[in-house]
Order: structure tokens, then C-alpha cells, then sequence
């Protein structure tokens, strides 16, 4: 280990004796452990951490170069490392006239020319210039795809669905599970429906396996020649996209120079843009890209996305936590625990280093959660009396997008609030023993009840307080995460944009599907076989049923 790490490895036995109640009561803490950056607060008093662990992470960070490898990405090197790319998300959002490069090449052209193309579309569908093949407009969009073509815009469209635009629909078809686009489908009308085919080499197998079966639903109701008037494709594919019966002019591109799970603000984005407008859909864009220039600009003390991804490393490495939890007290943001999931977990669970040595330190948490209030009552008694400590991201606007005078939004920032207050501070026995004795308990009660009711505390948590949850504050919080993400990949000497990890589940997925078809046999190893065999007995007892049915 480096002696950066031994400093904080060190520091960390120091700080296991120190109770996070004794740090929070320091009248100075706010003015180190709290940032302000615009609209968004971020408090980071509740950390079992002091300013000598800021000071060593600090050094940490310029030990691995953080800041170098940042302007590495900004530059338009390839931080891809595996796949020689560059990770150029950031231009999507530029909302400057700073030209970014990839390979010496201004991308930012480009990405303005599909913006204006991408404008141009949804002012159609909002305007009904934009009708299906019956001449009917269009109320509903359908995004097809998975992975990173799906979370983000997803998120993205529950979280702003106060800005819906009057009269349009978005839903979203990932899974190859038929019940989902049955589901999704089921209540709609082809003729007013338009699908978002969103892939990039049109090639996705569950993406291409469910637009075609759109396709066919199209076809039956309106015939073939209405599939270019009801299937637009955000691809890079030009061929495939004609052939599936898309006019190329309707197809929106993006680059190989932007990652799946980073690409929301793309056309992958498109699906967003008709649900708000493209005007809500640039604001996103502009509260990202503020972001960005405080990533590239602010020093490392003051850089909010440095020092988060420097705490989830002390967690991580320090402490030895495995996970952590979002905790977003807005229901709109219900998918948000979702979509960070997969862009933490997909970037940074690797175990490989850039030079292809192993990593010498625990990589990515596992990110889970669910909205609050719901989930206090589920998983919180572990986040309080659980033997885990889990570090928590509580996220709360000031104001709801729902205003009410019956009081439920101060419920729920209070519940906010409580929450982080308690898994900092806990209680112990000699408090509760108290409480029960004054409530009138007899001894033998108190002494058989009291410890059950015994929280430990200590358990870290970031706040992330704003006005309200519009379209620039989602993308304020959107790029805050991705940057948080980065700096915890150069922490640990990895690449955060390659995922080779998802590659030998499909290897061998299309090994057994001729097993599963019965088209062969004996594909897989032997308990895939013995399963397989299952899975078919169970199939002809369903048909015999079916057929005695039908007899």
C-alpha cells in the first residue's frame, strides 16, 4: 500500500473510538463539511471523518492524480483505456462555445446539430405535425432498450413528470420478458403510439427481440407501410435501422466516445425531451454542465464531486463497508436508487486495474434504496441496529413539486431530517433505560427490554437539500454522480467506462437458447442441462393440460 493509504488506513483505527454525536456537536463543522454550489447544499457534517481526514484524502487524491486524469477526460484522451476511447459525456451538455476534442476533432458541431434535429422532432410530436399513419396524432412514446438506453431516460422522465407536456405519455419496454412490452401495450392505441428504438449498433438482442415484436403489433393493426411513421431509432446503424423499415432521416445519432449508462443526455435522452419539451430537456442539460465546470475548475478542497468520491473510497477501503444506500425523499425520484445502481456498480465493479494487475483494494459498493418514506418502514431497522454499517445518501427539496397546505411535504422533510439525525447519533442504554423507568416500567421490564431498543449510531450519511426537483437540478445531481463515480475509478486504477463484465452472460446465453428452443440439446454444463430438461417437461405438461382443455 502506498503511503497515502497507510495514513488513512492508520487514521481510521484512530477514529473507531470517536463517536460521530462528539463530531456533529462542533460549532465550526459546518464550515469544512458543508458546500454550496448554486441551488444545492450538500452537507457532509454527518461523516466519521475530521478535517485531518479531508486533509489525508486530499492527499490521496493527488497521489492517484484525480485531477490530472480529470482533465484527461475533459481533453478528449482516451480514459477508456480498453476500448482507446475517450469518455466524452461532458460535451453533450456543453452549453458553452468551448470547443471539446476527441482525436483533435471539435465534437461539439455534431452534438449541436442532432440537438436541433432532436428540437425539431418534438416540436412536431407537441404540435401534431408529427401524426401516425391514420393521420391521428401522436399521445404516447415508447422507449425501447435496456442498460444504459433505458435507466437514465426512465429516471429521468418519472423524475420531471411535473413538467410532462399536456397530452403526451412515456413509458419504457426494457425487459425481454414478453409480459413488459404486453404490459406496457395493453391499454394503448397503435394508431397513436410511437416507439423510440434505442440501441446503438441496432443490434442489442433484447432491444432488437422487443421492437420487433412492436413491429408486429404496428403491422396487424396498421399494416407495414406504417412502421416509418410510428418507429424512430436513436442508433449509429444507418443500414440496419432502414432495413428494420425506419427512413434513416429518422434515425438520431450519438458517438462511441459516450457510454451507455452516460448517455441520458443524447439522443438516448430523446424519449425525455418529447415527455417535458426540448426547452425543460436543455435545462437538464444546463444544470449538468454546471456541474461540469465546477468538476473541472474547482479546486480539489472545494470540489464536490471529489471529495464525495473520496468519502466513498474511505468507506469502502477504510472502513470496509460493502454498500450504500439512496435514500431520495421524493417520490419522483423513485428510480433514482435504480439508475445510480447501475452506474456505479457497471462503471466500478471491476477487479482489474489499467495495467492489468489485480486492484489492491475493494471496488464499488453495492447501491441499493428505495424513496423514503417507504422505506423507513423496511430496511431501515437494519440501517439503524444492523451489524453493517451502510453510508447513506439522503436527497430532499425545500418545496414540493406538489404543493399541499395539509402539511404531508414538512411530514416528510421532518421524517428527512430524523433519519440521518438518528443513524448519526443512536441511542444508547443508559437513555433508553431513562425513558422507559419515566414512562413508569417496572426494572425487570426495563432491564428485558432496553437493550432491543439500543441504536448504536455512528452511521454515516450525506443530505443533498435543494429548492425544488426540476430539470436543472436533476442534472445537477445526475453529473454530481457520474463525476463522483470517476473519481472513485482513479482512486482505485480502474477503468470506469468499459464493462466487460456483462459479456460472458450473453456469451453463453446464446449457447443454450438453441437448448431452450429445442432446436439442440446438451448445450451448457450439467446443471444448465438437467435444467433445460426441466424446463421443457414443465412446457409439455402446460400443452398437455391445454390440449385436455381444449378436448
Amino acid at each position: 500500500m502506498s503511503d497515502a493509504w497507510n495514513a488513512l488506513a492508520t487514521h481510521a483505527d484512530q477514529l473507531r473510538s470517536v463517536s460521530l454525536a462528539s463530531l456533529i456537536d462542533d460549532p465550526n463543522r459546518c464550515d469544512r463539511f458543508v458546500r454550496q454550489l448554486g441551488e444545492l447544499h450538500v452537507d457532509l457534517t454527518r461523516h466519521l471523518a475530521t478535517n485531518e481526514t479531508i486533509d489525508l484524502l486530499l492527499s490521496l487524491a493527488e497521489e492517484r492524480s484525480v485531477t490530472a486524469m480529470r482533465d484527461a477526460m475533459f481533453a478528449g484522451e482516451p480514459v477508456n483505456t480498453t476500448e482507446h476511447r475517450p469518455a466524452l459525456h461532458v460535451a453533450l451538455r456543453n452549453t458553452s462555445d468551448r470547443p471539446i476534442l476527441a482525436e483533435g476533432h471539435d465534437v461539439m458541431p455534431a452534438v449541436h446539430a442532432v440537438l436541433r434535429k432532436m428540437r425539431k422532432f418534438c416540436n412536431a410530436i407537441h404540435d401534431g405535425t408529427w401524426t401516425g399513419a391514420s393521420g391521428r396524432r401522436i399521445d404516447t412514446v415508447v422507449n425501447i432498450g435496456i442498460g444504459g438506453s433505458d435507466l437514465g431516460p426512465v429516471m429521468a422522465t418519472e423524475a420531471l413528470r411535473p413538467w410532462w407536456s399536456s397530452g403526451i405519455r412515456a413509458r419504457f419496454v426494457s425487459n425481454v420478458d414478453p409480459s413488459h412490452l404486453a404490459d406496457t401495450t395493453s391499454d394503448l392505441d397503435p394508431a397513436t403510439t410511437l416507439f423510440i428504438i434505442a440501441s446503438k449498433t441496432f443490434g442489442t438482442q433484447e432491444t432488437l427481440a422487443n421492437a420487433h415484436a412492436a413491429r408486429r403489433w404496428i403491422v396487424e393493426a396498421l399494416g407495414d407501410e406504417a412502421v416509418s411513421r410510428h418507429f424512430v431509432a436513436v442508433s449509429t446503424n444507418a443500414e440496419r435501422v432502414e432495413n428494420f423499415g425506419i427512413d434513416p432521416e429518422n434515425m438520431f445519432e450519438f458517438w462511441d466516445w459516450v457510454g451507455g449508462r452516460y448517455s441520458m443526455w443524447s439522443a438516448i435522452g430523446l424519449s425525455i425531451a418529447v415527455a417535458v419539451g426540448f426547452d425543460q430537456f436543455e435545462r437538464m442539460l444546463e444544470g449538468a454542465h454546471e456541474i461540469d465546470c465546477h468538476f473541472r475548475d474547482a479546486p480539489p478542497a472545494e470540489n464536490i464531486p471529489i471529495v464525495l468520491g473520496l468519502l466513498d473510497c474511505w468507506y469502502r477501503d477504510c472502513w470496509q463497508c460493502q454498500s450504500r444506500a439512496v435514500l431520495p425523499y421524493d417520490q419522483h425520484l423513485h428510480r433514482l436508487p435504480a439508475y445510480l445502481q447501475q452506474l456505479e456498480m457497471e462503471s466500478n465493479g471491476k477487479r482489474t486495474r489499467l495495467d492489468g494487475s489485480p486492484t489492491t483494494h475493494g471496488t464499488a459498493f453495492v447501491v441499493w434504496g428505495e424513496p423514503g418514506t417507504n422505506g423507513q418502514h423496511s430496511f431501515h431497522q437494519m440501517l439503524h441496529q444492523g451489524t453493517t454499517m451502510v453510508p447513506c445518501d439522503f436527497f430532499i427539496a425545500a418545496e414540493s413539486c406538489e404543493p399541499t397546505e395539509d402539511g404531508r411535504y414538512d411530514m416528510l422533510v421532518a421524517n428527512c431530517l430524523a433519519q440521518a439525525e438518528a443513524l448519526a447519533r443512536g441511542r444508547d442504554l443508559a437513555q433508553i433505560e431513562g425513558a422507559l423507568r419515566a414512562s413508569g416500567m417496572d426494572e425487570a421490564d426495563v432491564a428485558a427490554l432496553a437493550p432491543h431498543k439500543v441504536m448504536p449510531g455512528n452511521r454515516p450519511s450525506t443530505t443533498m437539500l435543494y429548492k425544488r426537483l426540476d430539470p436543472a437540478t436533476l442534472g445537477r445531481l445526475i453529473a454530481l454522480h457520474e463525476h463522483r463515480v470517476f473519481v472513485q475509478g482513479v482512486i482505485w486504477g480502474i477503468d470506469s467506462f468499459d464493462q466487460w463484465g456483462v459479456e460472458l452472460g450473453k456469451h453463453l446465453a446464446n449457447e443454450i437458447l438453441p437448448s431452450v428452443t429445442g432446436a439442440t440439446f446438451g448445450s451448457g454444463d450439467a446443471t444448465t442441462q438437467h435444467l433445460t430438461a426441466r424446463v421443457h417437461a414443465l412446457r409439455n405438461e402446460l400443452r398437455a393440460v391445454a390440449r385436455r382443455c381444449v378436448g
